[in-house]
C-alpha cells in the first residue's frame, strides 16, 4: 500500500468517504489546485469531484478561492481533524439523545398499557445492525396470513420494495393484503409506477398518502411490529423495535387505522403534468443545473421544453432553442401555441431558435471547443444585453442522425452535472432514437452520469405525464 493509499485510508476512520478522503488528500498535496488537477491527482472523476466540494467546504476542510478557473485550497491537516473528531463527537451526541428521547416515549407507552397476562408471553427486542432488521422483516413477513400494515417514507419504500422483492411478490400471490402510508409526492410520482412494475399489485397492494407519519413502523396480522427508533437517513442506519405486545401492536394499528382513513389513495390525486406542477419545477432550476429529458412524442417535448423557456422569459432570464428534429419556423410557430411571444422576444433578443449547424458544426463536423465557446458567447452576450440568466433547450436528434453517440455522450460529460458557465440546460432526447442506437441501455447509462436530474414524460401513453429523477 502507498502512502497515498495509507492516508485516505486512515481519513475514512475520521468519517470521511473514500472518494472525499481522496479528493481532501490531493488538495492538501497540491495546495492550491484547479478542478481538473485534484481530479487527475487523486484518480477521482472529474463529475464526482464536483460532487464532492460543496461538502467538504461546508465541513471546513477546504475552501474556494474565486478566479478562471477556480482554485481550491485545502484546511492545514491539522486543523482539518480536529473538524472531523468535533463532527463525530456532535453526530454521536446527537444519537445518544436520540434514543433517549425515544426511550421515554416508549416508557410511556409502555407504563399506559394494560398489565400483560403471564400466558401473553410478549417479546421485545432492539435490533441495531441492517442484517438484523433485514432478517427480522423477512421472518415478519414469511408468517404473515392475512395483511401487513406499513408506515415509510417515500425513500424507505422504495429500499423496502427493492429489498423485498421476492417475497413480496409470494405474499400477494397468497392474497395477504398490503396497506403503504406514505407521505404526498413533491413533483413527481414514481412510486405507484414502481409498485406496478416490481410487484405487480393488482387490488393486493393499496397505497395512500397523508401527513408525514410520526413514526415509521411495519405490522402483521395485527400481532408484531417492527417500529423505527426514528426518521432521519435510510432504513439501514436506523434502529428497530420488535415487539408481539399485544398492547404495544395495539397501539400503533390504531395509529395506522387513523391514519388510512384519513388518508388519500394516489389513485384520486392528479398525476398528469397539469401546468402549474410543470411551472412550479421549471421555476426552481439555477443555474449550473443540467438536466436530461427524454421524451416520446412531439407534444411531451413542446409541453415541457416551451413551459420551461416561457418561465425564464417571464423572469427576465434570455432563451435558446436548437432545433435537430424540425426548422426554426416550425418551431416558432409551436411556440406561439403556447402563448410565447416569438417575434417580440426574438426582437429583443431574449428568443433566439437555431439550426443544429449554428451550433454543434464546424467544417462539416462536430467541434467540442467550438460548441463550448459557442455556449460561453450566447451566456456572455445575454447578461450583457441586461438578461438575469440564460436557458438552453437543445435536442440531440442529429448526433443519432450522423451516428456520433461516442461524441455525444463525451461532450455530455464535459459539460459536467454541475454545469461550468452558469446558465440553465435542458438536453432533449427521443426516447425512439435512443432505443434504435447499438447499445440503449449502456448509453442511457452514460448519459444519465452526466446529468444531475432526469426527466420523462409519456408514462403510461398519458401526454404530458411526467416524471423527475435527481440523481
Amino acid at each position: 500500500m502507498s502512502s497515498l493509499e495509507r492516508n485516505v485510508e486512515m481519513l475514512v476512520n475520521f468519517g470521511l468517504t473514500r472518494n472525499q478522503a481522496k479528493v481532501y488528500v490531493a488538495i492538501a498535496g497540491l495546495r492550491l489546485a484547479s478542478v481538473g488537477q485534484i481530479s487527475k491527482a487523486s484518480k477521482v472523476r472529474r463529475e464526482d469531484v464536483y460532487r464532492i466540494l460543496p461538502k467538504l467546504e461546508k465541513m471546513g476542510l477546504v475552501e474556494k478561492l474565486l478566479g478562471t478557473p477556480a482554485k481550491i485550497r485545502a484546511t492545514p491537516v491539522e486543523e482539518a481533524l480536529s473538524i472531523l473528531i468535533k463532527h463525530e463527537e456532535e453526530e454521536a451526541r446527537k444519537r445518544v439523545s436520540t434514543l433517549k428521547a425515544q426511550t421515554k416515549k416508549f416508557l410511556r407507552h409502555f407504563a399506559r398499557a394494560p398489565k400483560l397476562e403471564m400466558e401473553e408471553k410478549a417479546h421485545f427486542a432492539l435490533l441495531s445492525d441492517w442484517e438484523g432488521i433485514t432478517g427480522k422483516m423477512l421472518a415478519m413477513m414469511k408468517k404473515a396470513e392475512r395483511e401487513m400494515d406499513i408506515v415509510f417514507s417515500r425513500s424507505h419504500i422504495m429500499q423496502f420494495i427493492h429489498a423485498f422483492t421476492v417475497e413480496l411478490k409470494k405474499n400477494i400471490k397468497k392474497g395477504i393484503r398490503i396497506r403503504i402510508v406514505s407521505e404526498l409526492p413533491d413533483h413527481e410520482d414514481s412510486l405507484p409506477t414502481v409498485i406496478e412494475r416490481q410487484l405487480s399489485p393488482g387490488k393486493s397492494v393499496d397505497l395512500r398518502y397523508s401527513d408525514l407519519p410520526s413514526s415509521h413502523y411495519m405490522i402483521v396480522d395485527f400481532k408484531e411490529a417492527l417500529i423505527a427508533t426514528t426518521k432521519e437517513g435510510n432504513m439501514a442506519q436506523n434502529p428497530y423495535l420488535w415487539t408481539t405486545s399485544e398492547s404495544l401492536v395495539r397501539v400503533f394499528q390504531g395509529d395506522f387505522e387513523n391514519l388510512w382513513h384519513n388518508s388519500t389513495s394516489w389513485k384520486t390525486i392528479e398525476t398528469t403534468a397539469v401546468p402549474e406542477k410543470l411551472t412550479s419545477f421549471m421555476e426552481q432550476l439555477r443555474p449550473t443545473n443540467h438536466l436530461i429529458f427524454v421524451y416520446d412524442s412531439p407534444e411531451a417535448k413542446y409541453n415541457v421544453l416551451f413551459n420551461y423557456l416561457k418561465v425564464g422569459l417571464e423572469k427576465g432570464e434570455a432563451g435558446v432553442y436548437v432545433t435537430a428534429e424540425e426548422s426554426p419556423n416550425q418551431i416558432r410557430e409551436s411556440m406561439k401555441r403556447f402563448d410565447i411571444h416569438v417575434e417580440k422576444h426574438e426582437k429583443t433578443g431574449a428568443l433566439n431558435i437555431c439550426r443544429y449547424e449554428d451550433i454543434y458544426i464546424t467544417d462539416g463536423g462536430f467541434n467540442m471547443a467550438t460548441t463550448m465557446n459557442s455556449w460561453n458567447k450566447l451566456y456572455n452576450t445575454a447578461l450583457k444585453n441586461g438578461f438575469k440568466g440564460l436557458r438552453v433547450a437543445g435536442e440531440t436528434a442529429w448526433f443519432f442522425k450522423r451516428k456520433l453517440i461516442p461524441e455525444l455522450v463525451e461532450y455530455e460529460k464535459s459539460l459536467h452535472k454541475v454545469l461550468d458557465i452558469p446558465m440553465i440546460v435542458i438536453c432533449a432526447y427521443n426516447v425512439n432514437m435512443l432505443n434504435e442506437s447499438k447499445d440503449p441501455l449502456n448509453v442511457y447509462n452514460e448519459l444519465s452520469k452526466a446529468h444531475g436530474t432526469v426527466l420523462f414524460t409519456g408514462l403510461d401513453k398519458k401526454l404530458g405525464r411526467m416524471e423527475i429523477r435527481k440523481l
